[in-house]
C-alpha cells in the first residue's frame, strides 16, 4: 500500500475524508444482488421452460445445478486471477460476460443449450465475492472491515429476497421468459459499466479520494500492521493454518445453512404448514430481508465494537459463535413448532443471526495479506458452494426417505452449531502481511 507524503498528511489533517470507499462497496453491494437475482432467473422460469423444451424432472435438476457446478469449480481459478490481474478490470469483465451468457440464454432453442449458457454464467460470476474480499483489504481498514464483507454478502439474500419477484414481474408483465432474461442481462452489463467508472483496486488511484480519506485508510491499516511480521507467507504453509483451515470449514457451515433454506424453505413452508403460493412469497421475501438487515446490523456492531478498544478475538469470536448458537436455537424451536406464523417468525430470527456471518469475507485479507487475498477467497466460497451443490440433494434425500423435515432443521442446527465451534478457532489478529 502507498503511504501518503508529508503533504499529504498536513492536508488531511485539515480536510474532511471523503466517503469514496464506502460508495464503492454499495456498487459491490449492487453487483452481488444483480448476481443472485441472474441465479433465480432459471427457477422462477422454469415451469415456463420446462414446458417449451418437453425437459423431464431430472433434466430440471441438472439445469438448476449446472450453474453450481461451474460457479464452485472456479472459485480458485478465479481467485487466482484476482491475484494476479487488477480486481477491477476482472470484476467487470465478469460482470459483463455473466450479464452476456444472461442475455443469450434467452436464444436458447433446446435445453442443452441453455444448460451451456448456465454453466457460463457460473464461471463468470465466480470471482465477484473473491473480488470483494480483495477490496476490502486495499480500500478498509480493520475496525471497517466487517462493514465492508456484509455490505458485499448482503447482497445474497438481498437478490434472494428480490429476484423472484423482479424475474416473475417481467416475465409477467411482456409474457416472456426471453424477454425477462435479455432485460436483465442488459441490466447486468449497464451495471459492469458502472464498475468500470467508479471502482479502482486502490484508494491513491481513485479521483475522487481526497487526501483525508487516503491518509484514514493507510493510517488506520498503518497502525494495526505488526512490525515483525514476515511480509508475506507461502499459499502451502497457509494451508496449513489452523485458521485458514477452520475459516474454509466455517463457511462451508454457513452455506449449508443459507443454500438448504434458500432451495427448500419454500417448499418447507408449503408442505408442513400449508401455506399457498402468495404466502409463501410473501414469507421468503420476509425472511430473506431480515437477513439482509442482519447483515447490516452484525457488521455495524462489529466495527463498533473493535474500534472501542476490544480484542478482534473476542469480537469476532464473540459475535460468530453467539449467533451461530441463537440462529441454532432458533431452528431447533422451529423443528417442534406446529404454528406456521411462529415458524416464520423463529426462522426470521435465525436468518438475521446467520448472516452476521457474512463477516467472514473480511478474513481473508486478514489471513492471507493482499497477496493471498484472492486465493484464500476463492477456496472459502469453492468449499461453501459445494456446500450449496451437496445439501439440496441431501435434504431431498432425507425429505423423501423420512416423509417430513424434521430431521432436515436438526441438520441446519447442527450445522451452525459447528460453525460456532469454527468460528472460535479462527486468530482473527492483523499480521501485517503484505
Amino acid at each position: 500500500m502507498n503511504n501518503p507524503s508529508a503533504e499529504t498528511l498536513s492536508l488531511a489533517a485539515i480536510e474532511r475524508p471523503t466517503s469514496v470507499r464506502w460508495r464503492i462497496f454499495l456498487i459491490m453491494l449492487l453487483l452481488t444482488a444483480i448476481n443472485y437475482i441472474d441465479r433465480a432467473s432459471l427457477s422462477v422460469a422454469l415451469p415456463l421452460i420446462s414446458s417449451e423444451f418437453q425437459i423431464p424432472p431430472a433434466l430440471e435438476g441438472l439445469m438448476l445445478s449446472a450453474f453450481f457446478w461451474s460457479y464452485a469449480l472456479m472459485q480458485i481459478p478465479g481467485g487466482m486471477l484476482l491475484d494476479r490481474f487488477q480486481t477491477r478490470r476482472v470484476i467487470v469483465i465478469a460482470t459483463v460476460a455473466w450479464g452476456a451468457f444472461q442475455a443469450l440464454a434467452a436464444g436458447a432453442h433446446n435445453w442443452i443449450v441453455l444448460l451451456i449458457t448456465r454453466m457460463g454464467l457460473g464461471i463468470a460470476e465466480s470471482p465477484i465475492m473473491p473480488a470483494g474480499a480483495k477490496l476490502n483489504g486495499a480500500w478498509l481498514t480493520p475496525n471497517e472491515r466487517g462493514r465492508g464483507a456484509v455490505l458485499v454478502d448482503g447482497g445474497a439474500p438481498l437478490g434472494s429476497a428480490f429476484g423472484a419477484i423482479i424475474i416473475a414481474g417481467l416475465i409477467g408483465w411482456f409474457d416472456s421468459w426471453r424477454i425477462a432474461f435479455v432485460i436483465a442481462g442488459i441490466g447486468t452489463m449497464l451495471a459492469g459499466v458502472l464498475a468500470w467508472k467508479y471502482i479502482r483496486n486502490h484508494p491513491s488511484e481513485h479521483p475522487g479520494v481526497n487526501a483525508a480519506e487516503l491518509a484514514h485508510i493507510t493510517e488506520g491499516n498503518r497502525k494495526t500492521s505488526q512490525p515483525d511480521a514476515v511480509t508475506s507467507i507461502a499459499l502451502k504453509e497457509l494451508l496449513k493454518d489452523r485458521s485458514v483451515l477452520a475459516m474454509f470449514a466455517g463457511y462451508c457451515c454457513i452455506l449449508s445453512v443459507f443454500y438448504g433454506l434458500l432451495t427448500w424453505m419454500p417448499s418447507y413452508l408449503h408442505q408442513t404448514h400449508g401455506l399457498n403460493i402468495s404466502s409463501m412469497g410473501g414469507a421468503t421475501f420476509l425472511i430473506f430481508m431480515c437477513g439482509f438487515v442482519g447483515e447490516l446490523v452484525g457488521g455495524y456492531l462489529g466495527d463498533k465494537w473493535k474500534s472501542s478498544g476490544a480484542s478482534p478475538n473476542l469480537v469476532m469470536r464473540s459475535m460468530f459463535s453467539g449467533s451461530a448458537l441463537v440462529a441454532a436455537l432458533c431452528m431447533l424451536a422451529v423443528a417442534y413448532t406446529t404454528e406456521a406464523s411462529r415458524a416464520i417468525g423463529l426462522l426470521c430470527v435465525a436468518m438475521f443471526f446467520i448472516r452476521w456471518c457474512g463477516m467472514y469475507w473480511c478474513i481473508p485479507s486478514i489471513l492471507g495479506g493482499t497477496s493471498k487475498t484472492g486465493i484464500l477467497a476463492g477456496t472459502m466460497n469453492f468449499c461453501g458452494n459445494m456446500a450449496g451443490v451437496i445439501v439440496p440433494i441431501l435434504i431431498g434425500l432425507i425429505v423423501q426417505f423420512t416423509g417430513s423435515y424434521f430431521l432436515v432443521l436438526i441438520f441446519f442446527v447442527v450445522m451452525a452449531a459447528l460453525l460456532a465451534i469454527f468460528s472460535s478457532l479462527i486468530d482473527y489478529r492483523e499480521r501485517g502481511l503484505a
